[in-house]
């Protein structure tokens, strides 16, 4: 791992390309002084949560993580990590071969992983509000209502926050979880409200209907999510027309994608 890998600058006199023990420290949410005493070995008593962070700002894969957790003397769970940043290039295709249906890759709390064409024409994620963060859920509850492409926003969205904290239930405590569920706390009251009402439930499959000021009339699409094997808590959702009309009206998006 190098600065240039985590977006930070190199900085003048560095004696060795990976990061200092300091900048792996604030990556990972935690003090210099503790991290130290993790690389010592000390008996910190280090939590699931704290190596998971560790372990994201290394990419450590599955194998790596569990070696870091025999070191810690800590119980691993297999598919504890969720908090995938991006997919490899096989999926990447997959999704790409099933436009002109919209198909998107989520990790557990709603990141974006990976887009398909028709996904971007129909949904505008993370471009929507020009919010820069790549999450699905901060693009829907930050933007005013009428510019929100889902329709029923009463009905969804309060649907999307119980599947989020079925997923959230597995990360209890952990710095980027928490992080996330505060600020978009702080960002919406709507999401502020759904999230202190505690509902729970899965994903599953449901007819959405969106807008989009392209189109002239409502777009009514059947998303369906599949897991994703080697990509824990992740899930490709697909989208396919529920009408006919709905289907003509992704054509026009398509069109004017070639535009």
């Amino acid at each position: 791992m190098t600065p240039a890998d985590v977006g930070m600058a190199p900085g003048f006199r560095r004696r060795t390309p990976g990061l200092r023990r300091e900048e792996v420290a604030q990556l990972s949410g935690v003090g210099v002084t503790w991290y130290t005493w993790l690389e010592q070995g000390r008996p910190i008593n280090a939590s699931p949560q704290v190596l998971d962070a560790v372990a994201r700002t290394l990419r450590l894969d599955a194998s790596e993580r569990e070696h870091l957790y025999h070191l810690a003397e800590v119980a691993y769970i297999p598919g504890r990590q969720t908090d995938t940043i991006e997919v490899g290039q096989e999926i990447q295709r997959i999704i790409d071969a099933l436009d002109p249906h919209p198909a998107v890759v989520y990790n557990s709390r709603y990141d974006v992983l990976a887009t398909n064409p028709a996904y971007r024409d129909l949904f505008g994620v993370p471009e929507m509000a020009d919010t820069g963060v790549r999450n699905v859920l901060w693009a829907l509850f930050t933007v005013p209502e009428k510019d929100c492409p889902v329709v029923h926003r009463t009905q969804e969205l309060p649907l999307m926050v119980a599947t989020l904290r079925g997923g959230y239930g597995r990360h209890t405590g952990e710095p980027a979880w928490e992080a996330f569920i505060e600020t978009l706390c702080a960002a919406s009251p709507y999401f502020a409200q759904l999230w202190r009402s505690g509902d729970v439930a899965p994903p599953g499959p449901r007819v959405k209907t969106f807008r989009h000021w392209a189109a002239s009339g409502e777009i009514r699409m059947t998303s369906v999510s599949l897991s994703v094997n080697g990509l824990p808590e992740c899930r490709i959702v697909a989208y396919t027309p529920a009408d006919l009309e709905s289907e003509q009206q992704m054509v026009v998006l398509r069109d004017r994608r070639d535009v």
